[in-house]
């Protein structure tokens, strides 16, 4: 029987080897907003893709919970609504995204060609 450290850590592994979307290094102001509770988090973005992000916080909110995001940086905003999949205690949480809107799509493949190039 796993403990649940191991447990989590095998939860990650198994997201991480079901990418199926390259990710980015990306540094970027987010703020999180934590839907049920309206608890808001800011923190950075240091990896994206077209389906979710690594979001640096101290303080990060367990698997399962809903959220919405608002990513910033100098070429404009992306917003979207999450979930948390996975979490660091004292580092940081994997974020997928949720029935992103059309439009915030396409300033997030916007971003993401710029990032590939």
């Amino acid at each position: 029987m796993n403990n649940s450290g191991s447990s989590k850590a095998s939860d990650e592994a198994s997201w991480r080897e079901r990418r199926s979307v390259p990710r980015y290094s990306l540094i970027a102001t987010v703020e999180v907003v934590e839907s049920a509770s309206d608890t808001h988090l800011s923190g950075r973005v240091s990896e994206i893709s077209r389906k979710g992000c690594y979001i640096d916080v101290l303080n990060a909110l367990p698997p399962g919970t809903a959220v919405r995001l608002w990513i910033s940086r100098d070429e404009g905003t992306f917003e979207t609504p999450g979930k948390i999949i996975y979490a660091h205690p004292g580092m940081g949480m994997g974020v997928g995204f949720v029935d992103t809107p059309a439009a915030q799509m396409q300033t997030l493949d916007t971003w993401l060609a710029e990032l590939a190039s």
